[in-house]
């Protein structure tokens, strides 16, 4: 009995903490509607610290890599965010990578879900939001 007591003491308030973070979950998917630009998206989650001001990784193509900051839980479309993505061309809060841009302007996120369920959910939100599949990744890369 002591045991399931010592056990009870130690799971509910780790459940409980785990629970509280996904409630205190910060909802990005409002500017993945393709009507903004990176600066737009990234420069707000810098600002509130909700994502690293440095990119943990600069693609070739420009596109900077963000994890979210110690602490913060993102979600987009109801998917847990594990890297904001972005690139604006002139814009000091971005890298350049090694060859030519991806475009003058590009952002989105990376989250963990399946094709059909992620572009489920992005369309029911009437986004017309480009949904790619960016598996297999070294997720070393991510941590």
């Amino acid at each position: 009995m002591k045991l399931a007591a010592r056990l009870f003491r130690f799971v509910v308030p780790f459940a409980l903490a785990s629970f509280g973070t996904f409630v205190h979950a910060q909802p990005i998917e409002a500017p993945l509607d393709c009507k903004s630009n990176a600066h737009d998206f990234i420069a707000p989650l810098a600002e509130n610290h909700l994502i690293d001001t440095k990119p943990m990784r600069v693609e070739p193509n420009f596109v900077n890599a963000f994890r979210p900051a110690k602490g913060a839980t993102l979600t987009a479309y109801g998917f847990k965010v594990y890297v904001a993505l972005g690139y604006q061309k002139d814009d000091p809060l971005f890298v350049h990578g090694k060859d030519e841009p991806i475009a003058d302007s590009a952002y989105g996120v990376i989250v963990w879900g399946s094709d059909n369920e992620v572009q489920q959910k992005v369309r029911a939100a009437g986004s017309d939001a480009d949904v790619h599949h960016v598996a297999p990744f070294n997720y070393g890369d991510f941590l």
